[in-house]
């Protein structure tokens, strides 16, 4: 990737023994667009760098797991400020060319000696690190580093977008329980890549769930820094849809790769509901599906209790009629007209979610309203994680 570096350091910001402060800095200035959580309770990282990239330019972003700097108060945001300004110094940036994100246990002050101590290191590292290092760093109850690459071309340019993220738990649309952060070389429009990458987020991370949580420190950002030597990459344009393309393939991966990494998930299973009053009556239907505790239990214990679906149908606050609904898995078909489909459909549903992955289909057949969501399973493994997470 041409003009980014990237380092990791272990700093025991938690407990020792693995990669946990990483740092991302182009060696240009760029161009950044951001997406935050939704949540109201915000951790001091997203405050600071939600008002930090509303101008669109940054340099670089550090990074660290094992504490979220959440809850913290004003020695939060004091110790925030603190980090961001040291790592901003020993790069030779201002402090607003520095975004900061962090990810971890929620309440617990920042252990700042660790943070002073780990920031020249980093910085010292960027002449070797790898994006693959960033990708270990930002884990907590992952069990599997996530990062996706592509490559396209504009004006005869070839560019790449590379990408990493994190999350298994505390899963949730608008936004999920996760960290993302891209790179591409390619210069792009600013307003443009504020459009694309928001409309990318809302096509794959808003579009996963694992189990109906939303974070405080929720952070999914690209940096565009125009190494590549490309013409302007703009909106309209045939290179402005590939690079769009682009982007929401190399997200909607990374989304899918965070709901295959649920805690303690056995099950990838795609929600699409159709025949939905509009679009937004058919999100509805498909999360309350994917959100539904009696549904993922019995995703888990491979229970083709289709009248578990079909009641969250109910309740979701979409237009439904009954006797309209079609219900499938995969490709079995396992109630018509809002009634059990008979025969062997059982024995077959339930073939089907022995596998590892599958989709369920529900065709509302009230209009042309359209929307997937990914979700997992909810198993014995998930309460465990969860008991012991600050353990």
């Amino acid at each position: 990737m041409k003009g980014f570096r990237f380092s990791a350091v272990e700093a025991a910001i938690k407990k020792p023994g693995r990669l946990d402060l990483a740092l991302i800095f182009s060696d240009f200035p760029a161009q950044v667009a951001a997406v935050y959580t939704t949540n109201k309770v915000q951790a001091a990282p997203v405050i600071i760098s939600r008002q930090r990239s509303q101008n669109g330019k940054c340099r670089a972003l550090l990074v660290n797991s094992g504490n979220a700097n959440a809850c913290t108060g004003e020695q939060g945001m004091t110790d925030a400020l603190e980090c961001g300004r040291k790592t901003a110094e020993a790069l030779g940036l201002s402090d607003e060319e520095l975004l900061i994100a962090s990810t971890g246990v929620i309440g617990q002050a920042l252990p700042m000696e660790r943070f002073r101590k780990g920031i020249q290191p980093l910085v010292d590292g960027l002449d070797h690190g790898t994006l693959d290092d960033v990708a270990k760093a930002i884990m907590t109850t992952d069990t599997f580093e996530k990062i996706e690459r592509r490559s396209g071309e504009a004006g005869g340019k070839p560019y790449s977008i590379w990408g990493v993220a994190k999350g298994a738990g505390m899963i949730h649309p608008n936004m999920a329980t996760m960290l993302s952060f891209l790179v591409t070389d390619a210069e792009v429009d600013g307003a443009f890549l504020k459009s694309a990458f928001t409309q990318a987020v809302d096509g794959s991370f808003n579009a996963i769930t694992v189990d109906n949580d939303t974070s405080t420190n929720d952070t999914a950002l690209i940096f565009a820094n125009g190494a590549a030597g490309n013409p302007v990459i703009k909106a309209g344009t045939p290179e402005g849809a590939a690079f769009a393309a682009l982007l929401h393939d190399l997200l909607l991966s990374l989304a899918k790769l965070i709901v295959k990494d649920g805690e303690g998930a056995t099950k990838f299973v795609e929600i699409r509901v159709k025949g939905g009053a509009t679009q937004a009556d058919a999100k509805k239907a498909a999360l309350a599906v994917a959100n539904s505790m009696l549904v993922k239990t019995a995703f888990f214990g491979q229970d083709a209790n289709w009248g578990r679906i079909i009641a969250a149908v109910g309740y979701s606050g979409a237009q439904v009629e009954q006797e309209r609904v079609e219900i499938l898995f995969d490709d079995v078909v396992m109630a018509t007209g809002g009634i059990f489909a008979g025969g062997d459909a059982e024995a077959a549903g339930t073939r089907v979610l022995q596998q590892k992955e599958f989709k369920v289909t529900i065709d509302l057949k009230i209009g042309g309203g359209e929307a997937v969501v990914y979700t997992s399973d909810l198993t014995y493994d998930y309460v465990r994680i969860n008991g012991d997470y600050r353990t």
